[in-house]
């Protein structure tokens, strides 16, 4: 009888070690961006030195304001200092997840209204949009050019190890962003490695690098704009060349409408050409995280 007690608690013990191993969250890592990819954030914050581009940037129309679903969280960051973020969970547990990148005014009410938007039409998916500016957030054109210049590439790359390390080495993430956070968005599917399922970008600074590319795991879903100056019809036809060769699929949605169209604050919301846009994003994150 004593025997057959003992054994069985060992085998309670085996059990909980395992069970407690499962849900021991990762080490975040500290991450340095290689030279290809600080090349593309950093091409991207010098749009803040023109006038024209600053000038691109409003928030005129005001959004309705709501009830929030989500809640402010904080993870682990390698460097020492937590990161942060808005996160809605799923109703149900489930190991998908999609990383939502901020436009350059930082995680505003847009982004939050976005990531409750997304919950409700993914469904089973946890949504978190992650924070770069570290809490600050952008009301003026001058305050989100000054946050978008400060923002150092490897910090923001360790807020995204961090998040990766909170959700867990099993979950499967696609990301999606606008604007800072279109570039960011495949920064990001290019750091998540094998864990990166989808990634989407609106009218965001593309990596151009073909070797980087050719480490994508997953294929890409981009949505521009014609009249868009900066990320103009020449950078998206060399990201769909540098795509090809890196034998990445890449499917370009391109609108005639200008940077920031799909921004329901912005004065160059075009709403038919938004909701288009926003109907192709969904379509492609719901077969990847499916």
């Amino acid at each position: 009888m004593k025997n057959t007690t003992f054994i069985s608690l060992l085998l309670l013990l085996s059990g909980l070690s395992a069970l407690l191993a499962l849900h021991t969250p990762s080490q975040p890592e500290k991450v340095v961006l290689c030279h290809a990819d600080v090349e593309a954030v950093r091409k991207f914050a010098l749009f803040t030195n023109e006038v024209e581009f600053r000038n691109a940037h409003a928030m005129t129309r005001k959004l309705n304001t709501q009830e929030f679903m989500g809640k402010r969280i904080s993870f682990d960051v390698a460097d020492g200092a937590k990161g942060e973020a808005y996160f809605v969970p799923s109703k149900k547990k489930s190991n998908k997840y999609l990383f939502v990148f901020h436009e350059w005014w930082g995680l505003n009410d847009y982004v939050r209204n976005e990531s409750d938007r997304l919950s409700k039409e993914l469904k089973n998916v946890n949504i978190i949009a992650l924070d770069l500016y570290d809490g600050k957030v952008g009301t003026t054109r001058e305050e989100a050019s000054k946050y978008m210049k400060a923002c150092d590439p490897d910090r923001a790359a360790s807020i995204i190890s961090g998040a990766q390390a909170y959700v867990g080495k099993d979950a499967k993430i696609a990301t999606i962003g606008w604007c800072f956070g279109g570039g960011w968005s495949l920064q990001s599917a290019l750091l998540l490695k094998k864990q990166a399922v989808g990634c989407v970008i609106y009218y965001g600074m593309p990596v151009q690098d073909v070797d980087r590319l050719s480490q994508l795991n997953c294929d890409v879903l981009g949505i521009f704009g014609e009249q868009d100056k900066w990320i103009n019809p020449k950078v998206v036809a060399e990201f769909e060349a540098h795509m090809k060769e890196a034998d990445k699929g890449l499917a370009v949605k391109m609108y005639k409408a200008n940077h920031a169209f799909a921004n329901p604050s912005s004065d160059r919301y075009v709403e038919a050409d938004a909701q288009n846009a926003n109907q192709e994003a969904l379509i492609y994150l719901k077969k990847r995280l499916k």
